[in-house]
């Protein structure tokens, strides 16, 4: 039976390995001990600096700044780390996602995420995360552009997705990537591919 030395070794260890400003949480320390004695160990590593807590239940190697101190993980980071501990999965909001494609010049005001499991709000220092369970269809593609793109339709709705809006999808993703959108037509409702199928009739009539 490994001691307490052992297990907080074997936790240290597989710490250094970690990149820095990568949030984790204790599930994935608990092959190396009891969650007792992984918790035991990692509120010490906080005490001494060598770890931070991000907030309850996640941690992280702490990346300083020379200019604004400690730098806080990014929100999408902290988010995923905590849906891994039920088998959820997360993705980026709709707003955001419009935003990032270049299909909205407006920025989201919060941190906000669709996920597969419950919606809950994270405090993390100033900044709250929400977590926002949606449909299965809705997190189609996850973590891939493609899924991106399907979440900026989502959110963009009926009313202002046209050919347009998908040509300017289609510019910003690869073709393999533009296929996988368009594989995802049967979660889709027909609105949207409806508007799928116009881009594509156009572009082979153009």
């Amino acid at each position: 039976m490994a001691t307490s030395g052992k297990i907080s070794e074997r936790i240290r260890r597989r710490i250094d390995e970690m990149p820095v400003g990568e949030p984790f949480t204790p599930t994935v320390f608990l092959e190396c001990g009891t969650r007792a004695s992984v918790d035991q160990t990692l509120s010490r590593l906080v005490k001494t600096g060598a770890l931070a807590r991000v907030t309850r239940g996640v941690f992280v190697r702490p990346e300083v700044s020379r200019y604004v101190g400690q730098v806080m993980p990014e929100p999408l980071k902290v988010a995923e780390a905590i849906a891994k501990t039920t088998g959820c999965v997360v993705q980026v909001h709709g707003a955001e996602a419009a935003r990032r494609l270049e299909l909205t010049t407006q920025v989201p005001t919060q941190a906000v995420f669709n996920t597969s499991g419950p919606s809950k709000r994270i405090r993390v220092g100033k900044l709250e995360i929400r977590l926002q369970h949606v449909c299965a269809r809705k997190l189609a593609l996850v973590g891939r552009p493609a899924g991106l793109a399907l979440a900026a339709l989502w959110y963009l709705g009926k009313n202002q997705v046209t050919p347009d809006v998908v040509r300017a999808i289609r510019r910003k993703l690869s073709a393999p990537e533009f296929d996988a959108l368009k594989s995802a037509a049967s979660v889709m409702p027909g609105w949207m591919s409806d508007v799928l199928f116009q881009y594509e009739r156009g572009v082979q009539h153009a």
